[in-house]
């Protein structure tokens, strides 16, 4: 999330997933020049494609164009796409043949001195679109289950803390209806302007917050849903919110097929 205030990283680190296949494996990786700069990426997709796009990052550290030396944060996007690239060189070929797609998706962003905070969608064939107000986050990856809540939620205008309950309360909604995603995860709050990381948690089942937003999520929910009306069928009776239309209204009524007698 990009919000005035700052940004919101939050990743899962569960990387397979079956009856009995699980692993994990970190998704987040932080880049950081204290004083200078702080990038964070985050990776979906093929874990062997990802892990050679951040080791291909990495050790360009020495080199004349790396994100050590970015100028801003488009440039420093523009070199993660050259590495997903360079990587799609190397490898696509043989994963074709071995009859794997080429998956990988990210999600870059951070702060370089002398400008905002900026968030990117990187694609696996090394293009990006760039955050904007009216979208103000991405997803990748499960993004299907928790995406409600963060559509009803999140504005540039939110404020970091309210931001990061808001991540966790949507991962904890996808992590209880799809079993590829799982704990531990990782969460990233960056201050705009602080130029380094100052809060950064690792959470796992045991984590004391997250047990509470958990517990307090769901049963908020069923509270919430009880106090909802029911629907009321009965088109003759007054109501304040009635469900079913006037029995003349061509379309209160469903398509029916007789049999001719």
């Amino acid at each position: 999330m990009r919000l005035d205030a700052g940004l919101v990283f939050l990743s899962d680190s569960r990387t397979n997933a079956g009856v009995d296949a699980i692993s994990t494996a970190r998704k987040m990786t932080v880049f950081e020049e204290p004083g200078d700069r702080v990038v964070v990426l985050m990776t979906a997709g093929n874990l062997a494609i990802s892990q050679s796009v951040r080791q291909c990052l990495a050790e360009a550290r020495d080199e004349k164009r790396s994100l050590w030396t970015a100028r801003d944060m488009f440039e420093a996007a523009t070199i993660v796409g050259e590495a997903v690239r360079a990587v799609h060189k190397r490898d696509a070929h043989a994963l074709r043949e071995a009859g794997i797609d080429f998956n990988v998706s990210m999600i870059f962003g951070g702060q370089i001195r002398g400008e905002r905070t900026r968030l990117f969608n990187i694609y696996a064939a090394g293009n990006f679109v760039e955050s904007t107000p009216e979208n103000c986050y991405f997803q990748i990856g499960e993004a299907k289950y928790g995406k409600p809540i963060i559509d009803r939620v999140v504005s540039p205008s939110l404020p970091l803390g309210e931001a990061a309950k808001c991540a966790l309360i949507s991962m904890d909604s996808t992590l209880k209806s799809n079993i590829s995603v799982g704990l531990p995860l990782d969460l990233l709050v960056y201050e705009a302007d602080s130029l380094r990381v100052t809060r950064f948690a690792s959470i796992d089942e045991k984590n004391a917050y997250f047990r509470m937003i958990r517990d307090t999520w769901g049963q908020r929910l069923r509270q919430v849903f009880g106090e909802i009306s029911n629907p009321e069928w009965d088109a003759s009776q007054p109501a304040e919110f009635p469900l079913a239309r006037d029995e003349a209204d061509r379309w209160g009524q469903p398509v029916r097929a007789r049999r001719d007698r």
